[in-house]
């Protein structure tokens, strides 16, 4: 087979869902191959059956290295890249005194432009394949985003973050404005190789009402786009939101009152939620993404993965840079599994895996091509050193089972466990 190539290694991949199925709904084969072709996964299975199948193809021998699904984070922002790890806010404060600031920056399209390359290769240094990302208000932002999304042929969602009220002048926009120049980026990038537009209100304190509607309006003209915004991040903003809209039942009600609450709705942080808009998300078939580090860091409360998996949400995973603290999705899994051991539930390294991988797809409404190693999927791949450092080594190699490798991975790794990825099948990091 001319141009294929043969990843080799211990691959693992899902047959469904660990949360509903159990962990053996992931599937690892300790010598086993995925090969690639044109962009996709061709097959997946004995490593020596493929070697034998295939043997004109090029071979890459990762030896012990786990290879995966590359990971997709379902919520961050790229703006955000310089001031990750900043100190002592809170969530309103960390706007005001460092992200406002920051994303005024972004009017100078260069700026945009450096920052958004730098922060894709920090992506793919850590093995994230895919991201949905809120630019800045600035148009020039997003096309610099898409642009080196698209030169590195990585499948990413993003749109233009609106805001009319709240907010500095400076980044301020218009409910037109958010309406006409959101239009304009979506015929000019959804659906465009890889591209995917995202109509992205920042959240209800910085949209007036009227700017609400528009972009409703705007999400049924096109609804083959995603929406994402924030939703009941911090107490404080909870209540923010009630002075705000007193005719609202809640925070949810808001969003579905201007037509954003559907398939395709994509929010963010979702910890302190009431009864009733736990049963409309799922009704509904939003998605919840969950962004441990930045819960954390920001000090927003903790995620209710078991109550919510369990009454059947769609939940993906993600970093929240720059309110997370880590490019990595390994420490977001780690991060995780330490707020589950607070609310009283231990996930199985298995279940962290396909949140940050099939479940973030999933989220995305994009597990139909990315997220698992099966063939005819995009491949977005990555290889894992599973003794990437001493510590790590030292734990792995007392291992009895696969998953006890794998944990300490999870818990303890970070980019140095990246041994190599590949992009729509073409390699980019490591080799």
């Amino acid at each position: 087979m001319a141009g294929a190539e043969l990843i080799l290694g211990r691959i693992l991949g899902f047959a469904g869902d660990p949360f509903a199925d159990g962990p053996g709904a992931a599937r690892i084969d300790e010598s086993g191959g995925v090969l690639v072709e044109g962009g996709r996964i061709v097959a997946v299975g004995a490593a020596e059956a493929l070697r034998a199948a295939h043997p004109g193809a090029r071979v890459s021998d990762m030896g012990g290295a786990l290879i995966s699904a590359g990971f997709v984070d379902a919520h961050a922002h790229y703006p955000q890249t310089g001031i990750i790890a900043s100190w002592g806010k809170r969530l309103i404060d960390w706007l005001n005194g460092y992200t406002f600031p920051e994303e005024m920056r972004f009017a100078d399209a260069g700026y945009a432009a450096d920052i958004a390359g730098r922060y894709l290769d920090l992506l793919l240094a850590h093995g994230t394949t895919t991201v949905a990302s809120y630019c800045t208000t600035h148009p020039a932002g997003v096309d610099a985003f898409f642009a080196a999304a698209e030169a590195r042929g990585m499948r990413v969602v993003a749109g233009k973050t609106c805001m009319d009220r709240n907010a500095p002048e400076g980044l301020c926009d218009t409910p037109e404005r958010a309406h006409d120049e959101s239009a304009a980026l979506i015929g000019r990038w959804h659906g465009r190789g890889r591209l995917t537009y995202a109509i992205t209100p920042r959240f209800a304190p910085t949209s007036s009402p009227e700017q609400l509607d528009a972009l409703g309006t705007l999400w049924a003209e096109h609804p083959d786009c995603l929406m994402q915004t924030h939703l009941s991040e911090q107490v404080e903003e909870i209540d923010w939101v009630r002075a705000l809209f007193p005719e609202a039942r809640d925070y949810l009600d808001v969003y579905e009152r201007a037509g954003l609450l559907g398939p395709g709705a994509v929010f963010g942080h979702c910890i302190h939620l009431t009864g009733r808009e736990r049963m409309r998300l799922r009704e509904t078939g939003a998605a919840l993404v969950h962004c441990p580090t930045s819960n954390l860091f920001i000090g927003s409360g903790l995620f209710d993965m078991g109550g919510l998996v369990d009454e059947g949400q769609r939940v993906g995973l993600a970093t929240d840079t720059g309110g997370g603290s880590s490019f990595s999705m390994l420490r977001t899994m780690a991060a995780a599994y330490e707020i589950g051991q607070l609310r009283g539930r231990a996930l199985h390294p298995a279940e962290l895996w396909w949140l940050a991988t099939a479940g973030a797809a999933r989220a995305l409404r994009m597990d139909d091509r990315i997220g698992t190693l099966a063939p005819g999927m995009e491949a977005d791949i990555v290889a894992l050193d599973l003794g990437s450092t001493p510590a790590i080594a030292q734990r792995a190699a007392r291992a009895t089972n696969i998953w006890e490798a794998v944990f300490p991975t999870i818990m303890m790794g970070d980019d140095r466990a990246i041994a190599g990825v590949w992009v729509n099948g073409t390699r980019v990091r490591g080799g």
